[in-house]
């Protein structure tokens, strides 16, 4: 699932696209573990501060997931 695909308030795409990208573009497992942190933290306080509905933030959570779990296998 790609982040564009998720319907996000205004301002919140690019910083959620930005945290994607550094998922995805991870060269170790701790950069990859440390992206996928802030990745899930940055949720985790949309969803806090009622920014976003908790459908969407599952979809979040899923394509960080999703995206960590691919760049994981491919740097092992």
């Amino acid at each position: 699932m790609s982040i564009a695909q998720i319907s996000l308030p205004k301002g919140v795409g690019p910083h959620a696209e930005k945290l994607f990208d550094a998922i995805t573009q991870a060269s170790t497992a701790d950069d990859l573990n440390r992206a996928g942190g802030k990745a899930e933290g940055f949720v985790l306080g949309l969803e806090s501060a009622k920014a976003i509905k908790s459908q969407v933030a599952e979809s979040l959570y899923v394509a960080y997931d999703d995206a960590a779990s691919q760049r994981a296998t491919e740097l092992a």
